[in-house]
């Protein structure tokens, strides 16, 4: 998009909605609720440890849903590395096209409605931002008829929240310079 001279990184979104959607359906079958009910946002990358559920600000129709430390410890892990778990489900075979066919109709789905001038649509979307070290973050926006329209701060994170982003930004940084390489070729 760069070398085209279209870049506009308020309409450039990495999709992270898959991550959102295995939040939400973790903790729901952990709490044994409906999922559609379920807001867990997730920051941070796509890849593995550089996937930051924020557990602490989950809700359920609007209320706070509150887990143990062991619980969170345990769900962080499984919504990290639920992609792996999809695999290995499909011995191999495959990967999770259905779950990502179903987050990529509810993003482009919200995107539409911010286009179309519904107020305050937030969604977690990984973009161009200086909200940490990383060139490019995952974390909640405020969608309107241009694109991002505000990238949201990260606010307070628990301290085990807090450790995951600090702990993950190498590795978040060093996969975006071997993006940038890899779209320079």
């Amino acid at each position: 998009m760069k070398k085209a001279g279209v870049y506009d990184p308020k309409r450039l979104f990495g999709v992270t909605t898959l991550d959102v959607c295995r939040a939400n359906t973790f903790l729901a079958r952990h709490q044994n609720i409906n999922p559609a009910n379920v807001k867990v946002p997730v920051v941070g990358g796509h890849a593995g440890t550089t996937i930051v559920p924020l557990l602490s600000r989950a809700k359920a129709d609007g209320h706070e849903i509150k887990l143990s430390n062991e619980d969170v410890a345990k769900l962080t892990q499984r919504i990290m590395f639920g992609g792996d778990e999809v695999v290995a489900a499909k011995a191999g075979a495959g990967s999770a096209t259905l779950s990502m066919a179903v987050a990529g109709a509810n993003f482009a789905g919200r995107l539409m409605k911010a286009m179309a001038g519904e107020s305050n649509v937030v969604e977690c979307t990984f973009v161009e931002s200086n909200i940490t070290k990383a060139k490019f973050f995952a974390s909640p926006v405020r969608l309107g008829k241009n694109g991002v329209e505000e990238i949201l701060p990260l606010g307070n994170l628990s301290s085990a929240e807090q450790k995951y982003v600090d702990d993950m930004l190498k590795d978040l940084t060093a996969q975006i310079a071997k993006g940038e390489q890899y779209a320079a070729k």
